[in-house]
């Protein structure tokens, strides 16, 4: 009897204690400190039993559905560089220019080297802060980081940092930034090479580009991911561009051209100069034919075949999706379609033991969504934005819930669509797209 008693008596306490420890958690203090930590702890826990790179899209290239419906939408997104890198009129850009030779050195002075570390996710404000600040600007990475990673309003996180679940920075979200909150002009561009980047550095204008980077996780795959560079130099004796690499390797780090192209690739050669106002006309005759965005997206389409000539594996991969980023630039988006659905093929056949498929790529861009939705092809945006936002916990990515939303709303699933576009407002209250689309439609976010 003493022993049940006992027993009981320790049942009890422990129920206190959980219970003490339950209430203790919802504390603000408490929370706020400990939830997170909890959050990438149930993270961890649901990756080990479904690892993010074993969720497949297998896309469906048959299956063409249209609706009425989806004629009242016009999608609005601001990922097409357009509207802010149109060729001044003064400016005719021709591939006969002739430049002057370019020394075999170039370091380029007075760069203030800012880290991401410190802050999750930190990539795109880190290194945008630095190329504004090498012509001038006064302000710093958390200025940039309060405009595009604003975040959802979740109070717990912000003592650690507004934001801290934006997985990523979009590149129009960052020359977006440029033209609305600086003084400074921007261009950003696709198709580029390493000889164009060294004629832009020797004359004095660094450059951000996107490309790929590996490193392992904490289960010891290898894992792919998108980052951003600020590129200030480049030394032709050891065939190596210089960067400014705001998380691992630090600043003035050398990589060899042939490595810089080939991370470069999966990023279908993008990159962006910021640079002031009255020095354009400088700019677009040191790019020459890709001051024009059409023949840069050509240009980049040429290179992306041509890659899938010589590449195979993961590199094929990142060739054929590259391919259709540049049709979707183009506007051919039946096409685009097709090119991504032969990337999504290859993708399914990819990974190893000790190397993951690059299932972060849809967290950096998204034309394979406008390819499916331009094209009709409803069912493969919802089926795609659902292996996306499986790849991440907790889902936080504002661009598939507004893909997957607009195409629900096509298909009459009105609710639903809707749901989805208010949800990407919530993730990101400064998302454009979403706004500006629920407006549209005369609903609250």
């Amino acid at each position: 009897m003493q022993k049940m008693n006992k027993s009981k008596k320790i049942i009890l306490g422990l129920g206190f204690i959980l219970i003490l420890a339950f209430v203790a958690y919802w504390l603000p203090p408490v929370h706020s400190r400990l939830s997170w930590r909890l959050d990438s702890l149930i993270a961890r826990i649901k990756f080990s039993f479904n690892p993010p790179d074993q969720a497949v899209f297998l896309p469906t290239p048959n299956v063409q559905v249209g609706s009425t419906v989806a004629e009242t939408l016009t999608p609005m997104f601001t990922s097409t560089p357009l509207a802010f890198t149109s060729t001044p009129q003064s400016l005719t850009p021709t591939p006969t220019l002739i430049f002057t030779p370019l020394p075999s050195y170039v370091s380029l002075p007075n760069v203030v080297y800012v880290t991401q570390k410190g802050r999750w996710n930190y990539c795109g404000p880190a290194n945008l802060t630095m190329a504004l600040q090498y012509w001038g600007w006064t302000g710093t990475r958390d200025d940039v980081a309060a405009v595009v990673k604003p975040g959802i309003q979740d109070m717990s996180l912000d003592f650690i940092q507004r934001g801290l679940s934006d997985k990523n920075v979009m590149a129009y979200e960052l020359t977006d930034f440029v033209q609305d909150y600086t003084n400074y002009n921007v261009v950003l561009r696709y198709g580029g090479d390493v000889d164009l980047l060294k004629r832009l550095v020797a004359a004095g204008f660094p450059v951000i580009v996107e490309k790929g980077y590996y490193e392992a996780d904490y289960t010891g795959k290898i894992g792919w991911m998108g980052h951003y560079q600020f590129m200030t130099g480049y030394e032709d004796g050891i065939q190596s561009v210089i960067v400014q690499d705001t998380y691992n390797d630090g600043p003035d780090f050398r990589i060899v051209y042939d490595e810089f192209a080939n991370g470069w690739r999966s990023f279908d050669y993008i990159f962006f100069i910021v640079y002031p106002p009255e020095r354009e006309t400088e700019v677009f005759q040191l790019l020459g034919s890709w001051g024009d965005p059409n023949w840069s997206y050509q240009h980049a389409l040429d290179l992306a075949n041509q890659d899938i000539q010589t590449q195979s594996g993961i590199d094929l991969f990142f060739a054929w999706f590259s391919k259709g980023t540049s049709l979707v630039k183009l506007g051919q988006y039946s096409e685009a379609g097709l090119a991504y659905d032969q990337a999504f093929n290859l993708y399914a056949k990819l990974g190893t033991d000790v190397q993951q498929r690059p299932y972060r790529m849809m967290w950096y861009q998204t034309g394979p969504y406008m390819a499916y939705y331009y094209s009709g092809r409803y069912g493969d945006v919802i089926n795609l934005a659902n292996v996306t936002l499986s790849t991440v916990s907790p889902p936080t990515l504002e661009e598939s819930f507004y893909w997957r939303g607009l195409a629900e709303y096509a298909l009459g699933q009105t609710s639903t669509g809707i749901d989805d576009l208010r949800e990407s407002v919530r993730l990101n209250p400064g998302f454009t797209a979403g706004l500006q689309m629920l407006k549209d439609l005369g609903v609250q976010p």
